[in-house]
């Protein structure tokens, strides 16, 4: 039972393990495709779980190998795309039967597996570990499985059969491969050279744990050379050397530290589990020494997008890691766009190349990707990184790296400005993304190119005002704001640009970008709060091309109106569209969506933007009861907040950097009630009316509001912790049980309370 402790006396009254085991991952029978198999990953390799239906491959399991940074040049030229690596099979003696069971231990970030065959059992327990590329499997056979066999294949091994399970790939570029094979000692090496030189190794070993048990130890390393080889080797010999509990042990270690850093518990059980599943794939897609997350995570599968896309998926990707205050994975997307500025600034024109930098739609991980008709890209990949400075509030990040990027990224755009016969500025034709895609649709006044630079010039406004620097652009950022051009609008909304209604259904929210993510478009107007409303229903309405992110996107910008029932309603419908396993796949598997409806879920409790920290700003009416702890918001804030019978009870404020605060609630008082404050030292907590409050608080100081019947005082008072009768306490919300343990294996009927399958 964790019971973390604030100076004023918050109590998190919580058992991570069995709060989190309401949400594993669960089969009953084995899953047969990308599409339902369990996962597992570090940030760098991942194995995905699943087996096949072929009477010929009954008797195998497989754990589908994937590695983020192994790449492959192609002779053709263009980026060098994600490659599959092979896999590691177990194989057994009889067909895998039932009452097999699988199970994602989220706590522990651990695959555990009863495997039933016709000829008898095998126990398995598969991780992947949390700070190295070492993929550690045991097994424990009974005698009718004593034959059973774990096998690697390189990639041009794998069976057709098992390759081709989830569709022939007719898109994706696989290289030549030539396999050789070898042994240092004890450890068994794979080597896959790829045709132009580049390529992956393999490396693993096998030994006895005592009785039946085994174990297998296996790396992946980038390269096909003799260094590639040896420190795989070295790896597989250090990973025996330290022993499997000592292995346990420290992956455990990193992932019992990740979880508690915020906490979220909602009363729809099924979304509750949703999230956490995401948090644990966002931990299992990155770490900050990692690659930038891409379109498939550690997760191979056969793809025709098998790079990295900023239109938007990246973006969506790090949604989630501001709010639920893990920024140490946004930082692996900072990492690359600070390592590879010189490639953003040679992806313009070279006319434009002393002052701006660019971004095209898709690249491998070095970010070399020309800038052509869609040119909003690098803009919007910056707010991702002003989201990150804000939540952190590192001044140096800020100095350092944010401003001078986001400098280039405005100044290109502002080099594209053409002034019109109306006297207003104007862009130039440009992309919509993903609206007429196959025809290459431009269109002038773009809405997204134009709500990404008024964001960029007022942002580096203020950035400038906060450094002080006087900057000599800042003149021309004000003459922009100043004159370009309105968004197109008409009678239904917001217009993809100048004289371009949306004619047909559009999955991509690009033309809504200044309502979210951008908040230049904020709703807090009646006038612009009907502009924002009627564009959101025209946009869904208009039946077509809708994708999961339309959803997300949808419910976000809901949000962001505070229609908290209307957002609830979109991201039940995106999980329509989900896998079994939570995932998400299109032509073929994309990261972004399920990780943009975490986000969402988040905007229904806290949203940050502007000058506010808004708490609950927009819960569905059927939400009685829900409690938050640690979320952080823009200016470095943790937040903590319990909902009970429909009411907020109190809201906790805790400054990480001292920046102001003001903080808007849904408390509306009634006779005799007041908002209290509790807090070790002395804080100032003013009311502003409406349910806003600013609050007067250093850097590491906390305060907690809370509604209380005392009359005849002021309704803002500083009460000492023992004047309040004791600690404030915080802990799961009740769950729906037949919601328990809802993803993993398709359970449809887990919907309607039917007990099938239900854990107890």
């Amino acid at each position: 039972m964790e019971k973390k402790t604030g100076g004023n006396g918050l109590e998190l009254n919580l058992n991570w393990s069995e709060f989190l085991a309401r949400h594993d991952m669960t089969w009953t029978t084995r899953p047969l495709t990308w599409d339902e198999g369990a996962l597992i990953g570090n940030g760098l390799m991942g194995a995905m779980m699943y087996g096949e239906e072929h009477r010929l491959k009954r008797n195998v399991l497989r754990l589908v190998l994937g590695r983020t940074d192994i790449t492959a040049k192609r002779p053709t030229g263009g980026y060098s795309p994600r490659v599959p690596i092979g896999e590691i099979d177990l194989e057994c003696e009889g067909w895998i039967y039932q009452p097999t069971t699988i199970r994602i231990d989220l706590w522990n970030a651990e695959i555990r597996a009863h495997i039933v065959t016709t000829k008898g059992e095998i126990r398995l327990r598969a991780f992947i570990h949390s700070e190295k590329p070492v993929l550690v499997i045991e097994l424990e056979p009974d005698e009718g499985e004593l034959g059973a066999q774990l096998r690697w294949y390189a990639e041009p091994e794998v069976d057709p059969v098992l390759k081709n399970a989830d569709g022939i790939n007719l898109n994706q570029y696989i290289p030549q491969i030539k396999v050789t094979r070898s042994a240092a000692g004890e450890v068994q090496v794979g080597v896959q050279r790829y045709d132009l030189g580049d390529g992956c190794t393999t490396a693993w070993q096998e030994g006895a744990l005592g009785g039946n048990r085994r174990f297998c130890y296996l790396t992946v390393q980038q390269g096909a050379d003799a260094p590639a080889a040896a420190a795989a080797v070295q790896l597989i010999e250090a990973a025996v050397n330290e022993g499997p509990e000592a292995l346990l042990q420290s992956h455990r270690s990193w992932w019992h530290a990740y979880y508690p850093q915020s906490f979220v518990s909602l009363p729809d059980t099924r979304l509750e589990g949703f999230y956490w599943i995401q948090m644990y794939k966002l931990a299992s897609a990155t770490r900050k020494e990692h690659q930038i997350i891409d379109n498939q995570g550690p997760w191979m599968a056969p793809t025709p997008w098998p790079g990295v896309w900023f239109n938007m998926n990246v973006q969506m990707s790090y949604s989630p890691v501001y709010t639920s205050n893990r920024l140490e994975l946004g930082e692996s997307l900072i990492r690359a766009l600070d390592a590879n500025r010189h490639n953003l600034i040679a992806n313009v024109p070279e006319a434009y190349r002393e002052d701006s930098a660019g971004l095209g739609r898709s690249c491998s991980y070095d970010l070399q990707s020309r800038v052509e008709d869609e040119t909003g890209n690098l803009l919007w990949i910056c707010h991702n990184y002003w989201r990150h400075y804000r939540h952190a509030m590192d001044e140096t990040m800020l100095r350092e790296g944010l401003r001078p990027l986001l400098r280039r990224a405005v100044q290109y755009h502002v080099h594209l400005l053409e002034e019109g016969e109306d006297g207003r500025l104007h862009l130039p034709p440009t992309v919509s993304p993903e609206y007429g895609s196959f025809k290459r649709m431009t269109v002038a006044d773009c809405h997204y190119d134009l709500a990404l630079l008024r964001w960029g010039c007022k942002t580096m406004l203020r950035i400038d005002n906060r450094l002080g620097l006087n900057d000599p652009l800042s003149e021309k950022w004000r003459e922009v704001l100043e004159r370009l051009v309105p968004y197109p609008e008409d009678e239904n909304g917001l217009l993809l640009g100048k004289d371009a209604a949306i004619e047909f259904g559009h999955r991509h929210f690009s033309h809504l970008l200044a309502v979210f993510p951008l908040h230049v478009l904020t709703g807090e107007q009646a006038e612009e709060r009907e502009l924002i409303h009627k564009s959101l229903r025209y946009w869904t309405g208009m039946e077509g091309d809708m994708r999961g992110f339309t959803f997300t996107g949808a419910a976000s910008i809901a949000a962001a109106i505070g229609l908290g029932d209307e957002a609830l309603q979109y991201i039940r419908s995106f999980l329509h569209l989900i896998k079994p396993n939570t995932m998400y796949r299109e032509a073929g598997p994309v990261m972004e969506s399920p990780l943009a409806c975490a986000e969402a879920i988040q905007d229904l409790l806290l949203q940050s933007w502007g000058d506010k920290i808004r708490v609950f700003p927009a819960l569905p009416q059927e939400w009685k009861d829900v409690a938050f702890h640690d979320l952080r918001a823009e200016g470095a804030f943790l937040i903590s907040a319990v909902r009970s019978g429909g009411r907020t009870s109190y809201i906790r404020v805790k400054s990480l950097a001292g920046e102001p605060c003001r903080l808007q609630t849904d408390w509306s008082l009634g006779d005799g009630e007041q908002v209290c404050a509790a807090s070790e030292a002395p804080v100032t907590v003013s009311g502003l009316g409406g349910g806003l409050y600013e609050l007067g608080l250093k850097q590491g100081e906390e305060v907690i509001l809370y509604l209380s019947d005392l009359s005849g005082g002021s309704g803002n008072v500083r009460l000492e912790n023992e004047e309040v009768g004791g600690p404030f306490t915080m802990g799961p919300v009740a769950a729906q049980r037949h919601l328990c343990n809802y993803f993993g294996a398709n359970k449809p009927w887990r919907l309607y309370g039917i007990p099938f399958g239900m854990n107890g």
